[in-house]
């Protein structure tokens, strides 16, 4: 399988967990790119946030992402935010296969009702924040996307199997 293939969509849709079983369905190189933040600054993402705000964790985000899409042949789980920026965009659409991984705001809270390690949600009314948040992105997410693929009821490995069959196709 040529190329990479570049996961978006909402906290909390599994894109780090279909990414890793998809890059060894394809045999092809696994990258989150929060994780990859993570290891490069030796923090996790809330401290991030703490230190830095929003803005300097995208500013982290939009180098990562500059640098991890430009690497041939990986299998790439962008951050729920990614698609904010302009140019993550564009990098993401000219540089791969886009796969909308597509969740219910339910499938989201259930999926992230105990992680601690979501900055954007420790407010009073997650519910709501993944509403206005699915608002913003949503539309970004279809602008750049090759692909849409629902995950709502899905297991992790029919969800590997439409997007394998979506490559054979195309």
């Amino acid at each position: 399988m040529s190329g990479s293939f570049f996961l978006v969509g909402p906290m909390g849709a599994g894109k780090s967990t279909i990414g890793r079983q998809l890059a060894r369905c394809l045999k092809l190189k696994f990258i989150d790119s929060d994780r990859e933040i993570e290891t490069r600054t030796g923090v996790d993402i809330p401290l991030i946030f703490e230190l830095e705000g929003e803005s300097g964790f995208r500013k982290r985000e939009r180098k990562v992402i500059d640098e991890l899409t430009a690497r041939p042949g990986t299998i790439l789980a962008t951050g729920g935010g990614a698609v904010m920026d302009k140019l993550n965009r564009q990098r993401l659409a000219s540089r791969g296969h886009v796969i909308y991984l597509h969740t219910s705001i339910e499938q989201q809270l259930r999926r992230t009702a105990h992680d601690r390690n979501r900055p954007l949600l420790q407010t009073a009314n997650p519910k709501r924040k993944l509403q206005e948040l699915m608002e913003l992105r949503d539309p970004l997410y279809r602008e750049i996307a090759d692909w849409v693929i629902e995950t709502d009821g899905c297991r992790v490995r029919d969800v590997v199997q439409q997007i394998v069959q979506k490559i054979e196709q195309s």
